[in-house]
């Protein structure tokens, strides 16, 4: 021991290799006992190849000895030599004290494999050996999460709650707030959120979506703006905080948010679309076209700005702005058929009626059971003339609106004035 603790203070010292020639020395006689304390530092400060060494020395002496054979698997983990380990941990008799220690380990090794299914089959065998044992029910309940299965973790996260807040420093209530946000138990996961008082800015932005879905924007906003205060770099909430603000009517607050967001981030997309909507709602046309026309410069198949900025030009009456508009997007690659039928109405409009009933045909192929696309288009097919064409496509807006009784009036005209 003495020999030992001198090693040690060495270390401390920064004298290492002196610590470890002293070992090695103190190795090549040193009783059992004081090989495995060895072992125990090399594996402490790293020096995994030497713990080994000893390790396997012992093994040959003591063959089936749980703790050689599970502390050996672990640094061959930490040398990245998986199979080996695995390799190991399966050598264990089930009667050894380790062996449940072994199961754990195996289902780390397996579920970082990708063997999901063996990795709890290992959890499982754990379980019914130490069916209480706080530890099994936390790793199935992590490894059930971590593979997408939240609403089976759920359980076991709850029996470990019964007992702690927290294992491994993770906090048991936060991860059964994500379990029950995950398969959209809003309410319940609230409910969980609201015992923490973390102020991890991915915790908090988790809360407050959480109370957003639940639609308690008054939490969100409250979640939301302390995340800001915490982290103001945290690029992902000025959007969410902005559409709570928005949907509480506070515009005002809403776009001053939105332009903090923009000074984070001046290639946000979703935060230009943003603000050309709250510019609108404020009266300010100009600035809202600019915010717009800057989120297109970012993306030209944006297609909630495309036709946002597109409604605004159709209600300005600048129908022109708007084949421009749908023309230069198309060009730039962007296909969507309600662009074509954004088109043909302004082709209509400035009765370019050739233009038109090009677009209306490009939009049909993709809006085959839009109703409020057949109609309008079988009434503009009925104005140039295109009767048989207008009587199949409101045939097919009927089918799916059976109770339009204007339509189907309209359509019965249609059908008596080509029999005539």
């Amino acid at each position: 021991m003495d020999t030992i603790n001198k090693a040690i203070q060495l270390v401390e010292h920064g004298n290492v290799d002196e610590a470890l020639n002293i070992l090695s020395e103190k190795a090549l006689t040193a009783p059992d006992e004081d090989k495995f304390m060895i072992i125990e530092l090399y594996y402490e400060w790293g020096f995994f190849e030497q713990a080994i060494d000893l390790l396997e020395e012992l093994l040959i002496k003591y063959p089936k000895e749980g703790e050689i054979i599970t502390l050996l698997a672990e640094i061959n983990v930490e040398l990245e030599k998986d199979d080996v380990a695995i390799d190991l941990l399966n050598s264990l008799d089930k009667e050894d004290p380790f062996y449940v220690s072994s199961l754990m380990q195996l289902a780390d090794l397996y579920q970082a494999q990708g063997l999901f299914e063996v990795s709890e089959q290992k959890l499982m065998e754990a379980k019914s050996l130490y069916p209480d044992e706080l530890v099994i029910d936390f790793a199935l309940g992590e490894l059930l999460f971590s593979i997408g299965q939240p609403n089976r973790a759920i359980p076991f996260y709850e029996k470990v709650l019964q007992q702690t807040q927290e294992m491994n420093q993770i906090s048991i209530p936060e991860k059964l707030a994500e379990s029950h946000a995950s398969i959209g138990h809003y309410e319940v996961a609230l409910q969980y959120y609201e015992q923490l008082e973390s102020e991890d800015p991915d915790t908090l932005f988790k809360y407050g979506f959480t109370a957003y879905q639940q639609n308690r924007n008054d939490i969100a906003i409250r979640v939301w703006k302390k995340l800001l205060e915490i982290d103001p770099h945290y690029h992902t909430v000025y959007e969410e905080l902005a559409r709570a603000f928005k949907e509480e009517e506070l515009v005002d607050d809403a776009f001053d948010i939105v332009q903090k967001g923009l000074k984070m981030d001046e290639f946000n997309k979703e935060l230009f679309f943003l603000a050309g909507q709250l510019t609108y709602q404020l009266n300010q046309v100009d600035a809202s076209i600019d915010y717009l026309q800057n989120a297109l410069a970012l993306d030209q198949d944006f297609k909630k700005a495309i036709l946002f900025l597109a409604n605004i030009y159709t209600n300005m009456n600048q129908y022109t702005k708007v084949i421009e508009l749908i023309n230069q997007s198309k060009q730039a690659g962007a296909t969507d058929p309600l662009y074509d039928w954004e088109l043909a109405k302004a082709y209509n409009e400035e009765e370019q009626y050739k233009e038109a009933l090009k677009a209306y045909k490009e939009a049909s192929l993709g809006l085959p059971d839009d109703s409020d696309f057949l109609k309008e288009y079988g009434y503009f097919l009925t104005e140039e003339g295109l009767m048989k064409d207008a009587i199949q496509t409101l045939t097919k807006y009927i089918a799916i609106e059976p109770l339009d009784e204007d339509v189907i009036a309209y359509l019965e005209r249609l059908n008596d004035s080509i029999n005539e």
